[in-house]
């Protein structure tokens, strides 16, 4: 009785370690067959929140992953994007999961239902997803009683904590979008006015496929005026809350379906406003069937395209990017389509400093930023570098 113990104990350890494969294999195609991609979303939120969700028994991050960026260290590059935890609910146990950055929202200034359903589908063969949400949003106020209780709880246990995540290494980032009728400069001014004392970084979405003509604000005079608006307003902010002599890094997260003329206007607009950094990209509104599995009428429903089919177009994006950009001091963030270490690594020599990924841990599961993190040492090791000794080495 006790080997039947001690196996028991054995297999429940195993079920709750997030990088068994028991997690890849049975319990998220599981959770799929159960639910639609909208519930298993929700479902999947409210597992970390509640501290169900299989956890990382162990967490220690190679000193080759070490990131500089932003003026502070990233203890690895493997970010969650934006679109999972819109209202900042698992922000710990996202961190927990081994992550070194999260981006919460995006979040509108007032609240907002988004779409009608069903607006989120998967195509489980391409390990993609398409979605059409239309900023769902519980807005600023919802979110920021959210974020006060969290820090009030997390700076007594923790006062001398230096970074809004409450985590050294480890950065919080907020994306701030309008409402649908909201104006297209007031609605991000009071997000950074809101939130800019919560965020160890900001981030602009004007590139969500989902809200009607806010793709247009990509455009160099738009973009530029935006953009300098919110530095202006982010230089008035009386600092963090965790650091009064700290203000917010600000990024603009922006399409991959743009022509090389519109990356490089927006690389003008980015450089004039002095913003901190570019997220290459959002969805995609291509639709790749030619590398595409899924043949069903799902590939044609309306929304953002994420997952592995984007990472070409991602990719191609963030390198026509960094040819505009590599003579400034701008930060390229790399997110589409990554699934692994080898991914994350094109990303970087493509000159991204760090990288984000989303659609692939609804796949693979809450292992997945370990895995990916395990993977990018190893093909490091092969190389002989560092994780910053390859960022951008695509140049030379």
């Amino acid at each position: 009785s006790l080997a039947i113990s001690i196996g028991a104990l054995g297999i429940g350890l195993y079920c709750l370690d997030a990088r068994s494969a028991v997690q890849e294999y049975v319990f998220c195609p599981l959770l799929r067959l159960a639910t639609s991609a909208e519930d298993g979303h929700k479902l999947g939120i409210k597992f970390l929140k509640y501290g169900l969700a299989p956890r990382l028994f162990s967490d220690h991050d190679d000193e080759i992953l070490q990131v500089d960026v932003f003026g502070k260290k990233l203890k690895n590059p493997v970010g969650m994007a934006a679109g999972f935890d819109k209202e900042g609910e698992a922000i710990d146990p996202v961190l927990d999961l081994g992550f070194s950055y999260i981006e919460i929202g995006s979040i509108t200034p007032e609240p907002q239902p988004g779409n009608p359903k069903p607006r989120f589908f998967r195509l489980p063969q391409d390990d993609a997803v398409i979605n059409r949400y239309g900023f769902n949003s519980s807005g600023h106020l919802s979110v920021l009683s959210t974020l006060r209780v969290r820090f009030e709880r997390l700076l007594s246990a923790n006062p001398n904590a230096t970074n809004n995540s409450f985590r050294d290494g480890k950065l919080l980032a907020i994306n701030l979008g309008k409402n649908k009728t909201g104006d297209e400069i007031e609605d991000y001014v009071k997000g950074v006015q809101n939130f800019g004392p919560y965020a160890d970084v900001l981030v602009i979405n004007v590139s969500s496929p989902n809200t009607p003509g806010l793709r247009n604000l990509q455009s160099e005079a738009k973009l530029t005026n935006l953009l300098k608006t919110v530095v202006l307003e982010r230089d008035n902010l009386p600092g963090e809350l965790i650091n009064p002599n700290l203000k917010p890094p600000v990024l603009v997260k922006i399409a991959p379906d743009l022509t090389e003329e519109e990356i490089k206007s927006i690389s003008i607009a980015a450089k004039a406003a002095k913003i901190d950094g570019i997220i290459m990209s959002n969805t995609t509104v291509q639709r790749p069937v030619k590398k595409m599995i899924t043949k069903s009428d799902v590939v044609r429903e309306t929304g953002g395209l994420s997952g592995k089919p984007l990472k070409e177009i991602s990719l191609r994006g963030l390198r026509t990017l960094r040819k505009y950009t590599k003579d400034s001091d701008l930060v390229l963030v790399g997110c589409g389509g990554i699934s692994s270490g080898k991914d994350a690594i094109e990303f970087a020599k493509a000159g991204a400093t760090f990288v984000e990924l989303y659609t692939a841990f609804a796949y693979k599961g809450p292992g997945l930023a370990a895995k990916v993190k395990d993977e990018i040492v190893s093909e490091l090791k092969k190389e002989g570098k560092t994780w910053m000794e390859i960022v951008g080495s695509d140049d030379k």
